[in-house]
């Protein structure tokens, strides 16, 4: 079971950039999948999931400006995050659960990880 997050970038204040993470080793009708976040000096926290049916959680903080989707021909989920904000600078990294879940926020559910991918947004 492998995850490769991309996509990551620098981007100025109000842009936008779609993170990917492509899964290797298992199909996305097997595993949920989760995009959490980790900046400077702060704890890493969930961002959003996709459960097996296609349901999505998002944190609050990225709740309308932040979108998990898949294409399950390609492998893939993606994260879109628009109406960048600074505080949303951070390593992006995708993981892989059973399910989304009420839990779906805490890293210690997921069993697989993937590298992380750096977002700067600039002010």
């Amino acid at each position: 079971v492998q995850l490769q997050a991309s996509g990551g970038g620098l981007v100025q204040a109000g842009g936008s950039l779609r993170l990917s993470c492509a899964a290797s080793g298992f199909t996305l009708d097997t595993y949920a999948i989760g995009w959490f976040r980790q900046a400077p000096g702060k704890e890493r926290e969930g961002v959003s999931c996709i459960s097996l049916s296609g349901r999505t959680y998002h944190a609050d903080s990225v709740k309308g400006r932040f979108t998990i989707f898949r294409d399950i021909a390609k492998n893939t989920v993606y994260l879109q995050m628009n109406s960048l904000k600074p505080e949303d600078t951070a390593v992006y990294y995708c993981a892989a659960n059973a399910i989304c879940g009420s839990t779906w926020y805490h890293q210690g559910v997921y069993d697989y990880w993937g590298q992380g991918t750096l977002v700067t947004v600039s002010s």
